[in-house]
């Protein structure tokens, strides 16, 4: 949602300084009430890793997409005369190049979400929400000047009611999707299967996000 201010260095700086910790402390507030997914691709990575369930996920949904609407229509009143930016490909991009790119992002998103979110990470998990801040912050700067560093079809789709372009929406939802998907296959089955040994994983009691 940065079509503008990525073109701008410091402007994306200050957009990706900003993302970081908001998302951090919605995370925090969050986290022990619904988990604090805020993102379909995060709730479907969850979903496909076995931590919630499909009605859950079809409730979480419907909630973000709502809820990323209702944002943008406020910022659509309150800054009136003004358009909502939407996510958009640059020139430089193609539109199999900007999937690749967002699926990659959603990917390592996912992943450090699992990473935090895993129990059996004792207490280092209490720093999960400030971590998953952080890996969207740089995500944002690596990708606003080419994609908009979206990582999430809710944003995309709230941006894209209200701003009226829904071209390329695909590139954000599908791939995300498929990146979420693959990162929660390879965390819980792969990397750190539930069957791995306490000394193994590096584990102690506790909960993280």
């Amino acid at each position: 949602m940065m079509s503008d201010a990525s073109s701008d260095s410091s402007s994306l700086v200050a957009v990706a300084v900003a993302i970081a910790l908001s998302l951090s402390v919605t995370v925090y507030i969050a986290s022990d009430i619904s988990g604090g997914h805020v993102n379909p691709a995060v709730t479907f990575g969850r979903a496909v890793g076995g931590h919630i369930t499909i009605p859950t996920t079809i409730f979480y949904w419907m909630s973000q997409m709502l809820g990323y609407v209702m944002a943008c229509l406020v910022l659509k009143t309150t800054t009136v005369g003004q358009q909502v930016p939407v996510h958009a490909i640059q020139h430089e991009m193609t539109g199999f190049g900007a999937a690749i790119l967002e699926g990659v992002m959603t990917f390592a998103l996912v992943y450090t979400v699992c990473a935090f979110a895993d129990p059996m990470r004792g207490a280092i998990g209490s720093i999960g929400p400030l971590a998953i801040g952080f890996i969207v912050g740089a995500n944002v700067l690596a990708s606003g000047p080419f994609t908009g560093g979206s990582m999430n079809p809710a944003i995309s789709f709230g941006a894209a009611v209200n701003g009226g372009g829904f071209k390329n929406q695909a590139v954000y939802w599908i791939r995300p999707l498929v990146g979420a998907a693959i990162a929660g296959i390879v965390y819980d089955n792969v990397v750190f299967p539930a069957d791995m040994p306490d000394p193994i994983r590096g584990v102690s009691d506790g909960v993280g996000i």
